[in-house]
């Protein structure tokens, strides 16, 4: 594409409170949140539909987003703005949720439908996919999910009300997407089984029936994460690894890896279209885990880009 691609970015947009010996400390943050600001700084023109209070904390989210450059429809909520906290005061992280978070909903009214019909590209990340009704308005609002749709389900054990209604809504949506990315925690959580089984499972079926005369429908690539042993893209018959890529620094806070990941690839994919064959996608892939490098040596779940790596060369 010649101009910034449209991307509508779909999911949560909350409050990171992060707690460990040092004190506590807040950031803009959320899954869709992350990956909507990524993709502004790669380049796209983006919106974001997220959920957001009455409350200064929406103020903050704003403010942020307006600095970034990306438009937000809200969803109202009668809860307040989403929090996480992250409790890393004695090593393993524990996650706390409130109330708005835990009851997060999408209103799917005439602005958002526009968000979703008039973009290149819809990313749907952290969406309540234990909700049947909300799953099947996502459905409902998007058309040809097979050639625009990356989906993202970013279950969080502290919002899970209903694992199996989770897994499987998540699973039906993404099995008619054109990418869905999945994690090593994601499989643990929702299948208690490996990552491999996971991505299996995604590609076990094809999407919705095609007609007759119609080619046969494709299954979705699919971007497993797998924290220190990388991430593979798996596509039809292709599939390609990519490990951890070494930076300067230390790494600093790894919270906003698998969004840069997402955002990178997904970028990619707005500047040179569908991968056709294995080489295009490790370049793809290649790009995102530099990305995801640079990320996780900041603190916060900003995407940045390495010094050698340019926004739109990925």
């Amino acid at each position: 594409m010649t101009r910034p691609a449209h991307v509508t970015v779909i999911g949560d947009a909350l409050i990171d409170e992060l707690r460990d010996p040092r004190g506590a400390r807040e950031f803009v943050g959320g899954a869709a949140l992350n990956v909507a600001v990524g993709l502004a700084l790669l380049g796209e023109q983006v919106t974001l539909v997220a959920m957001l209070g009455d409350d200064e904390p929406a103020t903050r989210i704003r403010s942020y987003l307006r600095d970034f450059g990306v438009r937000i429809v809200e969803s109202p909520s009668e809860h307040g703005t989403s929090r996480a906290v992250s409790d890393r005061t004695d090593g393993e992280p524990r996650y706390e949720f409130n109330e708005a978070a835990q009851r997060r909903r999408i209103r799917f009214d005439d602005a958002t439908r526009a968000a979703i019909d008039e973009a290149d590209l819809v990313v749907v990340s952290c969406f309540p996919f234990d909700d049947a009704e909300q799953a099947a308005e996502l459905r409902a609002a998007i058309a040809r999910p097979g050639e625009r749709l990356a989906i993202d389900g970013n279950p969080r054990a502290g919002m899970l009300r209903d694992r199996e209604v989770f897994l499987a809504n998540f699973t039906d949506a993404a099995r008619d997407a054109l990418l869905v990315k999945v994690g090593d925690e994601d499989a643990d959580l929702l299948l208690g089984a490996p990552l491999a089984d996971f991505v299996e499972r995604l590609r076990a079926s094809p999407a919705t029936a095609a007609p007759s005369d119609a080619a046969a429908p494709r299954s979705p690539a699919v971007l497993a994460t797998a924290g220190r042993d990388g991430a593979t893209l798996v596509d039809g018959t292709d599939e390609v690894h990519a490990g951890i890529v070494e930076l300067p620094g230390a790494v600093v806070d790894t919270m906003g890896a698998g969004d840069a990941t997402l955002s990178a690839v997904v970028h990619h994919l707005a500047v040179h279209g569908v991968p056709s064959d294995v080489s295009g996608w490790s370049a793809a892939l290649e790009s995102a885990m530099g990305i995801a490098a640079a990320t996780v040596r900041h603190e916060g779940a900003l995407l940045r880009v390495p010094t050698h790596q340019s926004e739109g060369g990925s």
